[in-house]
């Protein structure tokens, strides 16, 4: 059972055909006749042909109702309406929960907006079945034909917003999951990149105190060999202890650098422009829309603005990420001119325009070093109409930024 219920997840058009099919049965169980249950009698019903084709009309979308919820969703209800205009006062039939069906499947497949008008429509037709059953059985009866259908939609309704915030919450959760792994994943590399930065600036102390020690008593000897052999000897013995000393604070240090048991290390070289399209699928499996167009030549950029390039999209998409909110998408631009590079990132989220540019945030301060180097320009800060940009003008070599 376990099994099959994953396989049905998995294929959620199997199961939607299997409902389909048995609502379909059920209501063909139906079409020689029903009860009417203001006259309290079986009455025959009207034309087969007109409520084969309603059903049909009604009960078949639900095959589609995941992959094409709105479109399914309105066939569905012309097939109310044509159910309505050709059987009247026996309008009401197993198919039409067909409707219910559908309103349940916009709360959770669509948004809020189509759900409500969608509603709309469907208390419009009940309103009008009402109206023609109080003209059939007297006035009397409207209120009771309006109430069933009303409690059945307002039963679905309530089941898809439950269902549906369900839904967003796991999403969310999981969304917010990938984030923190690889939040998690950035600060460890973080991590090991400063160590290793301090373990160099300790490297670089030692070999350039000891070299220039070892060239200070060199040059020293050499001036000492024939006047005074016994300052020459002493000199070379210091360079002896010195290099001895300094060999060994190097064998210790590479000694940390060096992982014993990480035999399979990366040492990947830094990323430039062409490692875009990579930068942008990972950002997408942790559930950012990225949309990424690239013009001109970018194989040929140098090393550093190519670097420069990459670090200013890998930043601007991380906050995208963390703070334009669940279901913002993103577009990146990288275009190359005859003098100059440019780099705008844009994204729909939750930025407001404030009417002056944010520069707090060590992201920020960040991309405004890595462009300065370069005498480039950067702007960020919100969009007209809601959401964030980034944009950045890099000059190449030789030419002065625009």
């Amino acid at each position: 059972m376990r099994r099959l219920s994953l396989w049905l997840r998995a294929h959620p058009w199997v199961g939607d055909s299997l409902l389909a099919l048995l609502l379909f049965l059920f209501d063909s169980a139906s079409s020689r006749g029903r009860y009417d249950p203001v006259s309290e009698t079986f009455v025959q019903a009207v034309s087969s042909s007109d409520y084969t084709l309603g059903s049909l009309l009604m009960i078949t979308p639900l095959v589609v109702r995941r992959r094409k919820p709105v479109l399914a969703a309105y066939v569905t209800l012309f097939g109310g309406v044509f159910v309505l205009v050709t059987h009247g006062p026996y309008a009401v039939h197993p198919g039409s929960f067909a409707l219910a069906i559908m309103l349940y499947t916009l709360l959770t497949c669509s948004t809020r907006r189509v759900a409500v008008a969608y509603a709309t429509w469907l208390l419009i037709g009940t309103v009008l079945f009402a109206f023609v059953m109080s003209r059939e059985h007297g006035v009397a009866v409207f209120p009771f034909v309006v109430f069933g259908p009303v409690a059945v939609f307002a039963v679905f309704w309530m089941t898809g917003e439950f269902v549906g915030a369900r839904r967003a919450y796991h999403s969310e959760v999981e969304q917010r999951l990938r984030l923190l792994e690889h939040e998690r994943d950035q600060q460890a590399k973080i991590a090991v990149v400063e160590e290793r930065n301090r373990i160099a600036r300790e490297l670089h102390d030692v070999v350039a105190h000891a070299v220039s020690v070892m060239i200070v008593q060199a040059d020293g000897a050499s001036y000492a060999m024939k006047t005074n052999p016994e300052i020459a000897s002493k000199a070379l013995g210091t360079i002896s202890d010195t290099g001895r000393k300094a060999l060994g604070e190097l064998r210790r240090l590479v000694g940390v650098l060096r992982n014993d048991s990480e035999t399979n290390a990366e040492y990947a070289p830094q990323p430039d422009a062409s490692a875009l399209g990579e930068l942008v699928e990972k950002m997408r499996q942790v559930g950012l829309p990225v949309r990424l167009t690239m013009t001109g030549d970018l194989a040929d950029l140098p090393t550093g603005v190519g670097l420069t390039v990459y670090r200013l999209v890998q930043e601007a998409l991380t906050n995208t990420l963390k703070h334009a909110g669940p279901g913002a998408s993103a577009q990146v631009v990288v275009a190359r001119a005859e003098n100059q590079i440019e780099v705008e990132v844009t994204d729909d989220g939750l930025g407001r325009v404030n009417g002056s540019l944010v520069s707090g945030g060590n992201g920020l301060i960040g991309m405004r070093e890595r462009v300065a180097v370069y005498n480039g320009v950067l702007e960020a800060g919100p969009r007209l109409g809601g959401g964030w940009r980034v944009r950045a003008v890099l000059p190449l070599p030789g030419e002065s930024a625009p």
